[in-house]
């Protein structure tokens, strides 16, 4: 699918641009925030296709701005991205309330096909809850 729209989430410029200018370049919509109250009220309003969320904000960290989105029924099923150059652990981004982690630097070769897996996930996942909707015994 063309067109999706990213939440890039990210308080230095240049990251942000990088990330913007690759995903434009792959037909992607983006909208930007570098801070953690930015996005959460950016996600709230336009309720993009994914959220690349960096961990290391100025106002709240990327963990916490995960937390309030997953805790917000408008924005809890928007699968959310870690976008870091932290190393640590697959499980301790899972545990922390990521859907997934992409590690900085960003391959500019793989980036963009990284954030559309990500966005065929989430919509097989929709796609898969409507055909369950569509066979509880008070839709039939």
């Amino acid at each position: 699918m063309a067109d999706e729209l990213v939440l890039i989430v990210d308080d230095n410029a240049k990251n942000a641009k990088l990330a913007r200018d690759l995903l434009g370049a792959a037909g992607f919509r983006t909208l930007e925030a570098g801070s953690g109250r930015e996005a959460t009220a950016l996600a709230r309003e336009h309720r993009p296709d994914v959220i690349l969320m960096d961990i290391r904000l100025p106002d709240m960290d990327g963990t916490e701005a995960a937390h309030q989105l997953k805790a917000d029924a408008r924005t809890a099923e928007i699968p959310i991205v870690a976008l870091t150059s932290l190393t640590t652990s697959p499980s301790w981004f899972r545990e922390a309330g990521f859907d997934g982690y992409l590690e900085k630097p960003i391959s500019v070769r793989e980036f963009a096909h990284q954030v559309r897996g990500y966005c065929n996930r989430n919509r097989e996942r929709i796609e898969e809850n409507d055909q369950m909707t569509k066979f509880w015994p008070w839709n039939v």
